[in-house]
């Protein structure tokens, strides 16, 4: 016997009879003792557990930030100087933004641990020639498992007996629509989703038995490899932290240019070196917003709470802004952009009668329309043909699907339940009419035979309906070639249209006798019915979230494993295709060879749909795209979707998916709803907004102290504010206040506009030009108050000083009204809509005046009172800000128009 664990048999290649052989087995099982050699061997039948991210690691992850960085370069300087003050509060804001961000981060953690399913999984299994039940984890390979309706597939298996047996693996393959399984060898290299004669671990048993031999455990099953690539595999970085590390970059270049500027001017005026470094450092500390990393954590865990109640659960606070710089968005097809649960569409009578059916999903909610009565809703007794239609249905079924009291209840085959619903949107007089005592047999559906059926006592008379492929049906009835002909190319037709279609017929029986085993020649002389017609329908509000992403510039891919016509209909359904636009599929994007070859670039350019993709292609397309230059956000719920999850730039995960694409995705959408994304899209970009009115009123304000310090300098004049002075004014008055800025509520316009460019940075040009005017607007008047105290008053310097600060905070308090917009006016934009900037205005003033008055306050940062009147003055110098920042956007405003 070869060694197990370095085997590459192709399990679906070889004959049962050979692989029982090949794995040491036979169809009575390992030996107790043989199961436990290999349990030590290949270890318990599972995936690795999810690593619990410690507090401590989140902490570190909050340090490890450029900002963060410059600060306590910052806060190393001012020690060096002997400002020992200055560093204890370059130390507090560190600790605050280090306090904020680890509590948010953790409890995002511990929202996403909690949709873990912890639920264990049972597997009947065959030792020793007795059948038991154990858990899944002790399964090794050569165990002989039991499968049936409902279980969860707990390994992968070569099975070897089936009976009707239905697999759903939408979870592995992104296949919609359950998969009828056999034992034939498949002599030839095929993809997962068509290999029929296994059943891979995490797959649904929907109906049918089966009996299989495990062939694989752990990470060697087909969901483990993928769970393996996902830890091997790397995440983009979110585009926040690429901004923000390029802003960083920036403002460590202007300090350093400005010092060496500044330490050159000082020297030729004859300053020391002491005195130089003293200076160098003031200015660094002017430039470097120190209280922007608290306020970018204060606006990214604001918007978290706001997504959290829209049903988008953030995992880590850069991720936030990540899917409103999103350029692309890549979904997955079957339980995102669709219910996953087959529904009954239409109906096509062979009279030429047409009906539609409303409603989606297991269950009974819609009505029956018919298309050549004006969309008028029928009921049971409006149509023969549709009535016994609609009898083939409830008797010749082997589902259930009951009303609950808050849902509705459904068990077994995924078509018959869709039939079941189909009866309840018939009224319930189909119900009442059409009772399960009526019928005396059944005949199971079998894939080799491709058709189910029932006989049932109709009005004293016998007779049997069948539904099933409609060439198989059509082999029943007494029709004429060339009507079969015509029949098929219309069930055709549906079949490109991306329905699936089953032909149902019924007819007298003139004696019964129940049978074990009906042969296809009791079965003949049926009257054909008609053609119902099915579909993984879309959910209610996909189209329009589709629409959503258009007008604000995402373009949405959809990529799937499902079959292209469905695939290309659904497209077209939710507006993603033009007709003329084709499907690439899975097949085409191996056929061009070298995924990072240009004809592969190409390829992915051409479409927005692809189908029948392994999730190998669907990494390679998302790579493709990154690699293009696009801010990629990957959508999915399947293990299949694992992979590209982590590579992108975004990943989201659907609530109900697997646990693998809940632990890879930055974010959870805790209701499967693709709306949620949108509106997950809608708040990063509100998020983002907000971070650039915060760094635009930092930024400003740090530019206003550099213009005022380079003037007093080139003037003769001394600092007009010390070190501990100007940390106080970016630390606490600013830094009180422009956490006010990450409450905006954001402006409707967001949603109308392109994404930004990968390659822009936080500055645009709008932005750029209001930075550099009111920053010298606020600069002058500031620079030019301090000249006129110290060239034209007796005002002690310390006092003057003092009114420097507060005419600097008054003009913050000012200019942070014109960083709500960048085009709005001021005054167009309500108050209403942020009470915090009004509270958080007055809190800024309100601590700075109060310190004036206390000993303490007034000794660490030399400030003292000062009088009404002086107020009065200073708050009036500060309003040419307001008004020469309005009359620039009517200006911009005017330009635009």
């Amino acid at each position: 016997m070869p060694d197990l664990q370095s085997t590459n048999t192709k399990w679906y290649q070889e004959n049962p009879e050979v692989v029982l052989d090949i794995l040491g087995s036979n169809l009575d099982g390992l030996s107790d003792d043989l199961a436990s050699k290999r349990m030590v061997d290949f270890g318990k039948n599972k995936l690795p557990d999810r690593a619990i991210i410690s507090l401590w690691k989140i902490i570190w992850s909050q340090l490890f930030n450029p900002l963060i960085f410059i600060l306590i370069a910052a806060g190393i300087a001012s020690v060096l100087i002997g400002e020992a003050k200055d560093a204890v509060f370059i130390l507090l804001v560190i600790l605050i933004n280090t306090g904020i961000g680890a509590y948010q981060e953790y409890n995002a953690e511990k929202s996403a641990s909690n949709l873990q399913k912890l639920l264990k999984i049972k597997s009947k299994v065959k030792r020793a020639g007795k059948v038991k039940e154990i858990d899944a984890e002790e399964l090794v390979p050569g165990d002989i498992v039991y499968l049936e309706s409902g279980n969860k597939v707990p390994a992968d298996l070569r099975l070897v007996e089936v009976a009707g047996l239905e697999l759903d693996e939408s979870m592995l393959t992104g296949e919609s629509q359950s998969v009828r399984k056999h034992i034939e060898p498949i002599p030839k290299e095929t993809q997962v989703a068509d290999r029929k004669n296994m059943a891979y671990a995490g797959a649904t048993v929907i109906s049918g038995r089966a009996r299989g031999i495990v062939v694989a455990t752990g990470l060697q099953t087909e969901v483990g490899k993928i769970a393996l690539n996902v830890q091997e595999g790397e995440s983009a970085k979110p585009p926040l932290i690429l901004r923000m590390e390029k802003f960083t970059r920036n403002i460590a270049n202007i300090v350093i240019v400005l010092s060496v500027i500044l330490a050159i001017m000082l020297r030729f005026q004859g300053m020391d070196f002491g005195s130089i470094f003293f200076f160098v450092v003031a200015l660094a500390v002017s430039a470097i917003p120190e209280g922007l990393p608290v306020s970018l954590t204060v606006a990214l865990a604001v918007a978290t709470r706001r997504m959290a109640k829209r049903n988008v659960i953030v995992r880590k606070l850069t991720s936030v802004e990540s899917l409103g710089s999103c350029t692309v968005i890549a979904s997955d097809k079957t339980g995102t952009l669709t219910v996953n649960q087959q529904t009954v569409k239409k109906i096509k009578l062979i009279d030429g009668q047409t009906f539609d059916v409303t409603g989606e999903g297991y269950n009974g909610d819609g009505e029956i329309h018919s298309i050549s009565e004006h969309s008028v809703a029928v009921s049971y007794g409006h149509s023969s043909l549709l009535d016994q239609i609609i009898r083939v249905s409830l008797l010749a079924n082997e589902a259930s699907l009951k009303p609950s009291e808050n849902s509705w209840e459904y068990h077994g085959d995924a078509m018959d339940v869709a039939l079941l619903g189909m009866g309840y949107k018939m009224g319930n007089t189909a119900t009442n009419v059409v009772k399960l005592s009526d019928r005396l047999d059944v005949i199971p559906y079998e894939s080799e035979r491709k058709f189910s059926g029932a006989f049932y006592q109709d009005r004293g008379n016998i007779k049997l309906g069948v539904k099933g492929a409609v060439e198989t049906i059509l082999d029943f009835c007494q029709l004429s070639t060339s009507e079969k002909d015509n029949i098929m190319a219309e069930a055709n037709q549906l079949a490109l249209s991306g329905y699936r279609v089953l032909g149902f017929a019924e007819g007298l029986i003139e004696t019964f006798t129940p049978k074990e085993f009906y042969p296809d020649t009791d079965i003949q002389n049926l009257e054909f019915l008609g053609l119902v017609c099915f579909i993984d329908p879309l959910r209610a509000e996909a189209k329009e979230a589709v629409k959503k992403c258009k007008t604000a510039g995402i373009e949405v891919l959809m990529i799937t494993g499902d079959h292209p016509a469905t695939a290309s209909n659904i497209a077209l359904e939710l507006g993603l295709k033009e007709k003329s636009r084709n499907v690439v599929t899975g097949k085409m994007l191996a056929e061009t060879g070298d995924p990072k070859s240009p004809e592969f670039a190409e390829l992915v350019a051409s479409t927005s749909v692809f189908a029948r993709v392994s999730p190998t292609q669907k990494l390679e397309i998302v790579d493709a795209l990154i690699q293009k230059g696009e801010f990629v956000a990957v959508t999915g719920d399947g293990v299949n979707d694992a992979p590209a999850l982590r590579r992108a730039n975004i990943g989201v995960a659907m609530g109900s998916g697997t646990d693998v694409a809940k632990e890879v995705g930055a974010m959870i959408v805790v209701d499967d709803n693709f709306s949620s994304i949108v509106a997950g899209v809608e708040e990063g970009r509100f998020a983002y907004d907000n971070v650039r009115k915060v760094i635009y009123l930092l930024v400003s304000t740090g530019a206003a102290e550099v213009v005022m310090f380079i003037l007093s300098i080139l003037a003769g004049l001394p600092l007009p504010l010390l070190a501990v002075q100007l940390l106080w004014l970016n630390l606490v008055t600013n830094g009180i206040q422009d956490k006010a800025l990450a409450f905006e509520s954001g402006e409707k316009e967001t949603m109308q506009k392109r994404p930004r460019k990968p390659s822009e940075g936080i500055f645009n040009r709008i932005m750029s030009q209001q930075l550099i005017l009111s920053g010298l607007v606020i600069g002058l008047i500031a620079f030019g108050f301090w000249l006129y105290l110290k060239q034209y008053t007796d005002i002690e310097e310390n006092a003057a000083r003092n009114m420097v600060l507060l005419l600097m905070v008054c003009m913050q308090n000012i200019h942070i009204f014109n960083c709500r917009s960048e085009y709005k006016s001021t005054f167009k934009i309500p108050v209403y809509k942020n009470y915090l900037l009004i509270l958080f205005v007055l809190a800024a003033q309100g601590i700075h005046i109060l310190s004036m008055h206390i000993p303490f306050m007034q000794d660490i940062l030399r400030i003292q009172p000062i009088s009404l009147q002086q107020w009065l003055l200073i708050l009036g110098l500060a309003l040419p800000v307001l008004l020469i920042m309005e009359l620039f956007k009517l200006v911009k405003t005017s330009n635009r128009a």
